[in-house]
């Protein structure tokens, strides 16, 4: 008995879950003209009509068909541009983007030079001289420190990895562009 109560509780539960989850939206703006968004409803909020946000992230296959059903025509008093100043807006953007590409390429020169440097000076470290209780000197041996010559060599390749990277996405920015 007390397994068919469990169930039906799981179940009964389970129906109940979308029910719970739905939230509403409040917006208020005070005399400032400060805008407060709640989930509780406070005096003179007033209820906002949301739609369930897309959850896809271009992962499904009928995204064409949804999307050409969702599109609204472009409204009549809707301000557009004429073709000279979009391709004024179009040059000053690739323009831009090409200052960006140089900046990085000399940027990646630059990362490439410090791993260079990097690699020719391994981390090292000398040893303390130690008399011994004979008089003996012992140590003032230099040791690398390879641990900590990684970790910078790494960091230095993380850096030139950066750089090459922003250059292929400017660069593959450019091409689509023109």
């Amino acid at each position: 008995m007390t397994k068919q109560i469990t169930l039906l509780s799981i179940l009964l539960s389970a129906l109940m879950l979308p029910i719970m989850v739905q939230a509403a939206i409040y917006k208020t703006v005070d005399a400032e003209g400060h805008v407060t968004y709640s989930n509780v409803k406070i005096k003179g909020a007033k209820k906002l009509e949301l739609e369930p946000a897309d959850t896809n992230f271009g992962n499904d296959s009928h995204e064409g068909k949804r999307a050409s059903q969702t599109r609204t025509a472009t409204p009549e008093g809707f301000p557009k541009v004429d073709s000279g100043t979009q391709n004024q807006r179009d040059s000053k953007r690739k323009e831009i983007l090409q200052g960006e590409l140089d900046a990085e390429k000399k940027a990646l020169e630059d990362a490439k030079k410090a791993y260079a440097e990097g690699e020719s000076n391994p981390e090292v470290f000398k040893t303390p001289v130690v008399t011994g209780p004979n008089g003996k000197k012992s140590g003032g041996n230099t040791l690398r420190n390879v641990p900590k010559f990684d970790e910078k060599m790494k960091a230095l390749q993380d850096d030139v990895d950066a750089h090459q990277r922003n250059i292929d996405l400017l660069e593959k920015e450019i091409n689509t562009a023109n």
